[in-house]
């Protein structure tokens, strides 16, 4: 299937590796130019180093910006090109017992994981609307419906996130300009990966029965019973970012291998 991407320009917030990373990969590969983002410049020269050598025609270019620092986003806001597909990707993570946040902790993942998207979403927003044309995709998670006991922080995020894109799709009846959110599941990103690499060794066992241990332990709902590559995530990504994907607007879609057990 031709997606029709070659003639647009994407830009995927935290993409120097995991989820973004296979986003801006699959991108690429359908024909669209790229930039990619990390928190720092030696990341995004590895990434864009890597991505030419598996995709040799790619166009694809990097900004350096740390989504916890104001500064560093605004400067990022001048420096980008018209972008026509913006992917919302950027978060941080981590396990902690709720008495264990402190506030300064709600603060820092709020404004990385929330007011990224938010920042990006409204100085490109109005340009998408103006040329009638654009693709807003925010990646939440299925935690932010399905809130993990310790990491209510970030459960939160992921829930605000589907607040802000359902609400922002509401702003663009009758255009050709869509927003809608992801619900992914558990993922086998690089930190995933080298945590059970680690787990794996101290242990003497092999990674993958651990790994499969570990899932069906933690993730009894699934239906796909093993964790999601980051690609799997990307091909539903690329397809929403398509112009054949108009009629799917406003919507919170499930890449989450059948762990969310409800309807939604």
């Amino acid at each position: 299937m031709d997606l029709q991407l070659k003639s647009k320009t994407a830009f995927v917030s935290g993409s120097t590796q995991g989820i973004g990373f296979a986003i801006a990969r699959l991108l690429l590969i359908e024909g669209a130019s790229v930039i990619i983002n990390g928190r720092t410049q030696e990341k995004i020269d590895i990434a864009v180093k890597r991505l030419k050598e598996e995709i040799p025609s790619a166009e694809v270019s990097g900004i350096a910006a740390d989504f916890a620092n104001v500064d560093e986003v605004n400067k990022l806001l001048t420096a980008l090109p018209e972008i026509d597909i913006l992917i919302n990707n950027v978060g941080i993570f981590d396990l902690r017992e709720f008495a264990d946040i402190k506030d300064e902790d709600w603060t820092k993942f709020f404004e990385v994981n929330v007011l990224s998207a938010v920042r990006l979403s409204r100085f490109l927003f109005d340009k998408m609307i103006a040329k009638n044309w654009g693709r807003i995709i925010f990646i939440s998670s299925e935690s932010g419906i399905n809130i993990p006991g310790n990491m209510i922080h970030y459960g939160m995020t992921k829930t605000a996130m589907l607040s802000i894109s359902r609400g922002l799709a509401e702003l663009t009846k009758n255009t050709e300009v869509t927003v809608n959110s992801i619900l992914g599941g558990p993922t086998y990103s690089e930190g995933v990966a080298g945590a059970v690499e680690q787990i794996a060794a101290a242990q003497n066992q092999s990674v993958e029965q651990l790994k499969t241990d570990l899932f069906k332990a933690l993730n009894p709902t699934s239906l796909l019973q093993r964790f999601i590559e980051p690609s799997e995530i990307a091909n539903l990504v690329a397809y929403l970012s398509s112009p054949l994907s108009i009629a799917t607007n406003g919507a919170a879609l499930r890449a989450d291998g059948g762990v969310l057990n409800t309807i939604i």
